[in-house]
């Protein structure tokens, strides 16, 4: 009772605080979902520009543009600033936004510490960002920062970047507990569990996952900073270190980092394919099953990342083993979107233009993965471009995907504002031929035998590489428009609708308007 109460007082923002004050201090789940997408927006946008540098680097082979040492700058900060800057704080904003209407409750369950959660994360990645005009630049070691490169080797700015990934990591953290303990303590009467919508169950799952693995990657960067600064030899092997225990620290956090990237997307998904198609989701029980299942399998796959550092042979049979069995649930998943598809009444909005595209390409992603599972070959593929277009696959029309149809769904709930159909599947169509002219090329080259990380290359990878170059540069001005349709409807879009998504009633799992606080919502209607 006493966090809902201390909403509402917060609600009236402390007394008549106008323009900013408004967002410094709302603790209104609405007003921090907004924060966190605007937020992510900005990243990812930084975040491409990185992306556009490497692009036009690789445009043809030779050194043109930049350095070789700039160059690996630009992949660290690329991956960093997509990964912990645009879609993790994307999918909070998104969790923030919608969980609350969707089980019924009048705010987050701890809505002052959402507001912390969000705050630290500019001053985070500006931090980050200052890397860049720092002596001997910004950290240069790639986003998995494997030591001894970023700790014997590192530049005096690893330090910052340390302290900002401290800081990223208390931010996740608090804003996976929040997630908890409001789907625990404050969903509506009448909602149970097996009622709850996919999104909800996906985001718990995410949440419990983030709690698990976020101090992990706090105890690797910590014994990181012992080893530059204060005398350890964690990772130092003339110390009697292991750097390859830094790989396994780094990658128990970060495969299933990788499910925390794309588990909500599988819940915006399976809202938005139901609406669209006019048919309940197939398969209610076997996706949270199968969500479930994903999570827990996914702590014990991270050597799959490691096949060539010389593990025991009997290690790379279980990791493989272990790698193949997680594409199960994932099949189901794939099974169950198609199915409810499956001679349903389909018109072709922009959310689901992107949900579609997600379930086509983040197959490919997987398939990709399941070649990659394989040990003996991954020897081959490993550190190539084909890993590159793998995991782009399911992060870009994965990840991204998922996040651009979330907005495009609930765009007419957030803002009341209806936005421009036209527009939204332009939009669409540029990303979706940005992203397979950038990424497909990729398996050829990558199979061919062109290593990641690299500023030069032989000649007989220029025309592809000419091609990926075309298609990021396609896919980035794109998100231009992306911003344009966005800005456009909240400030001149047409009213919406009361049910923007004509022929969907009954299939939009979410609450007409918060309840006085004093009460909860009625639960919403179960067919």
């Amino acid at each position: 009772m006493t966090a809902v109460t201390d909403h509402h007082d917060d609600h009236e923002h402390h007394g008549p605080a106008k323009g900013i004050g408004r967002w410094l201090y709302s603790t209104n789940h609405k007003d921090i979902g907004t924060l966190y997408l605007w937020f992510s927006f900005a990243m990812f946008i930084l975040g491409g520009a990185f992306a556009m540098v490497i692009r036009a680097e690789l445009f043809q082979p030779g050194l043109q543009l930049v350095q070789p040492e700039f160059f690996n700058q630009m992949t660290t900060m690329h991956g960093l600033v997509m990964v912990f800057g645009a879609v993790m704080p994307a999918f909070v904003g998104l969790a923030n936004w919608m969980i609350p209407l969707m089980i019924g409750a009048p705010d987050m369950a701890l809505p002052r510490m959402n507001n912390l959660s969000f705050w630290i994360l500019p001053f985070a990645f500006a931090m980050l960002a200052s890397t860049l005009f720092m002596e001997g630049g910004a950290p240069n070691f790639g986003w998995t920062f494997y030591a001894p490169l970023s700790t014997t080797y590192a530049p005096p700015s690893v330090t910052f970047f340390i302290f900002a990934v401290h800081i990223m990591g208390a931010s996740s953290i608090m804003g996976a507990i929040n997630v908890v303990a409001t789907i625990l303590n404050m969903r509506a009467p009448g909602m149970t569990w097996m009622k709850m919508p996919l999104f909800v169950w996906t985001w718990l799952i995410t949440a419990f996952l983030l709690i698990a693995v976020m101090p992990v990657l706090a105890g690797v960067v910590t014994m990181m900073l012992m080893d530059i600064h204060f005398g350890t030899s964690f990772f130092n092997a003339a110390g009697g270190g292991s750097p390859v225990l830094f790989q396994h620290l780094f990658w128990f956090f970060g495969h299933p980092e990788v499910y925390i990237m794309i588990l909500p997307a599988f819940g915006v998904v399976s809202a938005i394919i139901p609406t669209f198609s006019r048919k309940p989701l197939f398969g209610y029980a076997s996706m949270v099953y199968a969500t479930a299942s994903i999570a827990l399998l996914s702590f014990i796959v991270w050597a799959h990342h490691m096949f060539t550092v010389g593990i025991p042979f009997a290690g790379e049979l279980f990791f493989m083993a272990a790698t193949m069995l997680i594409s199960i649930p994932t099949g189901v998943k794939v099974f169950n979107w198609v199915t409810t598809m499956f001679r349903g009444s389909i018109t072709f909005e922009t959310p689901m233009l992107f949900s579609i595209a997600f379930v086509v390409l983040f197959t490919i992603g997987g398939f990709s993965g399941l070649m990659l599972a394989v040990a003996p070959a991954d020897f081959q593929y490993h550190d190539t471009y084909f890993v590159v277009a793998h995991f782009h696959y399911v992060l870009v029309p994965g990840a991204v995907f998922s996040i651009m149809a979330a907005a495009y769904y609930w765009l007419p709930k957030w803002s009341g504002k209806m936005y421009n159909e036209t527009l939204g599947k332009v939009h669409f169509w540029l990303s979706f031929v940005g992203v397979n002219l950038t990424f497909f090329p990729q398996h050829f080259i990558g199979l061919a035998g062109m290593p990641r990380r690299i500023p030069d290359y032989a000649v007989q990878f220029a025309d592809f590489n000419m091609v990926s170059s075309v298609g990021a540069f396609l896919f980035g001005a794109s998100q231009i428009l992306f911003l344009y349709i966005v800005i456009n409807t909240i400030m001149a879009g047409k009213k919406a609708p009361a049910k923007p998504w004509e022929g969907a009633e009954g299939l939009e799992w979410t609450v007409p308007s918060p309840a006085p606080f004093h009460t909860f919502s009625t639960p919403p209607k179960v067919d």
